[in-house]
């Protein structure tokens, strides 16, 4: 009876090792394992068990998380992103009812005149799509400014008229005065030294909203 006993004792502990518990092994053997920073093991008794407790600390950090404080802002931002959609629902629509023309065509139902007409407002209408897309990408709408003031959020819009931010170190933006621009233009470019990718705002059409911030990135507006 004493031998079962001692047995069962024994033999408890190693089948709660074999599921991965490597806690009640360093236990026996009377060593003590070190434990990995970020966790804490919180050892509770179950029925003559020692069941460990793991808590892990994920650490990160996301500049979008953030919070910016917006230095300028363009009214307009909302029209362009109207004209933008609606040039892909007037290509969308275009590209929908070109198709049928040619058939109707060759089965002799529509003029060679209409063809051509309907064909002529089709590539017209893809030439101003990639240009008002290749001109509205390119203008910004707001900009944001961290509050340690050393990174700048740049929102503009996208070829499908959605908002996209980039964010730009601040020490990398080039002042008004570095891009060959005057203050009192109504269209100022915002350029990078690390790059030739060029966008553009206005504080003609736009408003600065916090001047100070403003100034610390684009310099004196006076």
């Amino acid at each position: 009876m004493i031998r079962s006993v001692v047995a069962c004792r024994l033999t408890a502990p190693a089948a709660f090792c074999g599921r991965g518990s490597c806690l009640l092994t360093g236990l026996m053997s009377g060593r003590a394992r070190p434990h990995s920073s970020g966790q804490t093991w919180n050892q509770q008794s179950s029925r003559g068990l020692l069941i460990p407790k793991v808590t892990c600390q994920v650490r990160y950090s996301d500049s979008a998380k953030q919070k910016y404080t917006m230095i300028y802002a363009l009214p307009h931002i909302r029209f362009l992103r109207a004209v933008s959609r609606l040039k892909l629902l007037q290509t969308a629509i275009t590209v929908v009812v070109l198709p049928p023309v040619y058939v109707l065509y060759l089965q002799g139902d529509v003029s060679l005149f209409l063809v051509g007409y309907t064909t002529a407002i089709a590539l017209f209408a893809g030439v101003m799509l990639y240009t008002a897309s290749h001109f509205f990408r390119r203008v910004v709408g707001m900009m944001y400014l961290d509050p340690t003031q050393t990174t700048l959020r740049v929102s503009h819009l996208t070829f499908w008229g959605k908002r996209h931010d980039i964010y730009l170190p601040v020490s990398d933006v080039m002042t008004i005065g570095d891009t060959g621009d005057s203050v009192n233009e109504t269209v100022l470019k915002l350029k990078r030294y690390s790059s030739p990718q060029t966008l553009f705002f206005s504080t003609h059409f736009g408003r600065v909203v916090d001047r100070e911030g403003f100034e610390k990135v684009f310099g004196n507006l006076k």
